[in-house]
């Protein structure tokens, strides 16, 4: 159930410009995340740590916005059929690529400043909604939003990563 295989892409020196070991936080957050939603198998993904400038242009062309962004998920499973998938997890050996989240630490650190929630906290709470994204969750619709914020708030409260008193309420996010 620990299983989560992911291969870090650091264009920016974000890993190693740091005094925090960035690497077994990440791991322990995701995998506190992967126990929340109840996946056994084993998981692998990419996180890359990108420039504002290569996520604008990211954001631009896949997402048709014009300005750069805290973090973009690009899931695999993205509209494959439950059924489909449940014939594959039902096997221990199954390993389960979910996708790739692309952050960029220049603007989680502007948010950070901007919504007074820390750096940490903001890194944690970008993580664990991208990850959230990449195994399927989404907030468009209140209900869908009610559940993801339900989950990624517990994730961050038991690893101490309280979340900001406007993200407590499933439709009033700051982002």
């Amino acid at each position: 159930m620990n299983n989560l295989d992911i291969s870090f892409n650091d264009e920016v020196n974000f890993l190693k410009d740091s005094d925090k070991d960035w690497i077994p936080w990440i791991s322990d957050l995701l995998l506190s995340a992967k126990k929340e939603i109840h996946k056994e198998n084993t998981q692998e993904m990419s996180i890359n740590f990108v420039s504002s400038k290569k996520i604008h242009e990211i954001n631009k062309k896949y997402r048709g916005k014009d300005r750069p962004t805290d973090v973009i998920s690009f899931a695999i499973e993205d509209g494959l059929d439950e059924d489909f998938m449940s014939a594959f997890s039902d096997d221990p050996d199954f390993v389960e690529d979910i996708g790739d989240l692309f952050l960029c630490p220049e603007v989680i650190k502007r948010h950070s400043v901007e919504y007074e929630t820390g750096f940490n906290r903001e890194f944690g709470y970008t993580l664990v909604h991208g990850y959230l994204h990449l195994n399927g969750y989404d907030h468009i619709e209140d209900d869908e939003a009610k559940i993801m914020f339900g989950i990624q708030g517990k994730v961050l409260r038991e690893y101490g990563l309280p979340l900001h008193p406007d993200q407590e309420n499933h439709g009033k996010q700051i982002h």
